[in-house]
């Protein structure tokens, strides 16, 4: 049996996902975004979702964009400034449904 470190506040921590677990949780929700044909940005889909960070917020989103990219689910539209609080409104890479995602003929 592991033990748990519950946080400073006494709560127990959720148990960390991996990668294709993480994936497979988040991936509906970036296909309903892809499918209703507006633009955005892997932050708003996010929130609008509450999807959980992933294992390595560092290159988990990216790597999972490009995945999609490769499915051919979303395509790259633009840039705009993050809306993420921590973003700092650096750059951040806009994103639209292909014509196949939208038409719903790509998951």
């Amino acid at each position: 049996m592991t033990s748990v470190q519950p946080t400073l506040d006494g709560a127990i921590p959720a148990p960390a996902l991996d990668y294709p677990t993480w994936c497979d949780l988040v991936r509906p929700a970036f296909v309903a975004a892809a499918r209703s044909g507006r633009r955005f940005t892997t932050y708003e889909v996010a929130a609008d979702n509450d999807l959980p960070e992933p294992p390595c917020a560092r290159s988990d989103w990216g790597n999972f964009t490009q995945a999609l990219v490769r499915d051919r689910v979303i395509e790259h539209c633009g840039f705009d400034r993050s809306s993420r609080p921590t973003g700092e409104k650096s750059a951040v890479a806009v994103w639209r449904g292909t014509r196949a995602a939208q038409a719903g003929k790509a998951a």
